[in-house]
């Protein structure tokens, strides 16, 4: 599609995003005038604008996920408060009993925090043995907290819900976690933590029946973040958690490498690649606002962008922050090599801290316009040399949600053999790159 063609689909979309839910287009203070070679959306409206509207309030307006006075007393993965709720898929209601619960945890610095996880469980019997859990961790992607699966699982928002379906018909209880925190960090070890913390909280309410369940996570791209650092620290952080497999896709591995690769203008699709690195940005000012810090990297228009997708979904931050490359916002002299610290929080939360010690299966796209397979493959090498009990293959298809879609059906079937207690098959590492070295994406 022509540049043109595509600017003209997404205002349309916007037009109708506005018209429908009466909330005003833009700030006449936002960034009047991009470049010419950039994304040229004015300010868009934010999806918690929109929740608002809806009946059941957004987690910064419920009290039920307010800290407890005595937080610092609680143990990882004890248990706050909990709740019935009503499940809803597409909008529509869902036969399963779900409860939520809100639990304490740690963020990436180790101070306490508390976040939410939802447990699904259906009315099919299960006999035999305690009844496994997949945990399934959404691609959260967002930076306020009615984006987080607590709350859109309830709205029937959440846009990987319908995926869910194929586990529950077999069984197996769900549990969604808040694996972002109700302060949305993004790519950081926190992530693994509160997954962990989340299923030691479905053990800890001996109502849901889930004390000595089995265990899977699963995740795609954000997803896959959250699930395979909750798979790395689960020997040293929770080794009560009882893990049988992890599989995910389209993760990056190097945040560094990612962070070179979506800072910067990319022809075509990969250009597309941008938003990660506004979404990055002001994720990380949240848990290093010292290091990550607008007002001193940033150009005042800049600043405003960080400002404006600092509570925001997925979906606008991408129309956001897509073809408009963040290394135009630098102030003279500034990038992210040359600022104090980036690049070593970056290093210290990309993947292959830690290996770990259950078995995992894990797919990439041999093209992939926002996590190129560069920014993988040697972590991927990084696993296989230090043991990991590693699955991976590169699928044959390109584009990042294509590659959503044909790992799925695999990840469904391994993840549904080892909870019901079958061998995770032999390792294998099938790194398929036909692309040549350099070529945008690969």
């Amino acid at each position: 599609m022509r540049r043109s063609q595509r600017r003209l689909v997404v205002l349309a979309v916007t037009a109708w995003m506005v018209s429908s839910t009466g909330v005003a287009a833009a700030d006449p203070a936002f960034p009047p005038n991009f470049p010419p070679d950039q994304n040229q959306l004015p300010q868009l409206p934010t999806e918690p604008q929109i929740y608002d509207l809806l009946p059941i309030p957004t987690p910064d307006q419920d009290p039920w996920y307010d800290d407890p006075a005595d937080l610092a007393s609680y143990r990882p993965g004890q248990i706050v408060r909990s709740r019935e709720v009503q499940t809803r898929v597409l909008g529509i209601p869902f036969p399963v009993y779900t409860e939520q619960l809100l639990f304490r945890s740690n963020d990436v610095h180790d101070n306490p925090i508390v976040t939410a996880t939802t447990v699904v469980v259906p009315g099919i019997p299960w006999q035999g043995s305690p009844r496994p859990v997949l945990s399934f961790q959404e691609a959260i992607d967002s930076t306020d907290s009615a984006c987080n699966p607590s709350h859109t699982l309830q709205t029937g928002t959440m846009k990987e819900s319908a995926l869910v379906i194929y586990w529950l018909a077999q069984g197996f209880a769900i549990n969604v976690p808040d694996f972002d925190g109700k302060f949305n960090t993004f790519n950081t070890y926190a992530e693994g933590k509160m997954v962990l913390d989340s299923l030691r909280a479905l053990k800890n309410d001996p109502a849901l029946g889930l004390t000595d369940s089995g265990i899977a996570l699963y995740g795609y791209s954000g997803g896959g973040s959250g699930s395979i650092r909750a798979a790395e620290l689960r020997a040293s952080y929770a080794p009560d958690v009882r893990l049988l497999g992890t599989t995910i896709g389209g993760t990056p591995g190097d945040l560094a490498a990612e962070a070179g690769y979506a800072i910067e203008p990319q022809p075509g699709l990969t250009g597309t690649s941008n938003f990660t690195m506004w979404l990055g940005f002001a994720s990380l000012a949240r848990e290093y606002p010292d290091i990550f810090d607008p007002a001193d990297l940033l150009t005042a228009e800049g600043q405003q962008i960080v400002e404006d997708i600092r509570s925001r979904c997925y979906a606008t931050i991408a129309l956001t922050g897509v073809y408009r490359p963040i290394s135009a916002y630098f102030q003279p002299g500034k990038s992210l090599a040359s600022a104090p610290g980036v690049l070593q929080v970056l290093r210290d939360n990309s993947l292959g801290k830690y290996i770990p010690d259950t078995p995992i299966l894990w797919w990439h796209g041999l093209w992939d316009e926002l996590i190129p397979p560069s920014v993988v493959l040697p972590t991927v090498q990084t696993y296989w040399e230090r043991g990991a009990d590693l699955r991976f293959y590169t699928v044959p298809v390109p584009e990042h949600i294509v590659n959503a879609v044909t790992g799925w059906p695999p990840a469904v079937a391994w993840t549904s053999a080892v909870l019901r207690g079958l061998a995770p098959g032999p390792k294998f590492k099938a790194d398929f790159q036909p692309l040549t070295p350099g070529f945008p994406g690969s």
